[in-house]
């Protein structure tokens, strides 16, 4: 029950997060911010794969640290 309550609080602290770096729209009528104007972002999901990376890691070294003291 407490493992589902972590993920829980991590799942919606990563979103929080995600949320508050969300970029307004671009006022409309206006040149484009960056050139050339098919702007594409570079953080589509890298962000949440290394969370997904760094929790597996960090399961990965509870399990290795219980076996070893079993």
């Amino acid at each position: 029950m407490k493992t589902i309550r972590v993920i829980l609080f991590l799942v919606c602290s990563f979103f929080i997060v995600e949320s508050s770096f969300a970029a307004p729209a671009p006022p409309s009528g206006t040149a484009p911010t960056c050139w050339p104007p098919p702007c594409v972002p570079i953080d589509g999901g890298i962000s949440f794969l290394i969370v997904a990376g760094a929790a597996y890691g960090a399961k990965k070294l509870y399990s290795s640290r219980k076996v070893k003291n079993s």
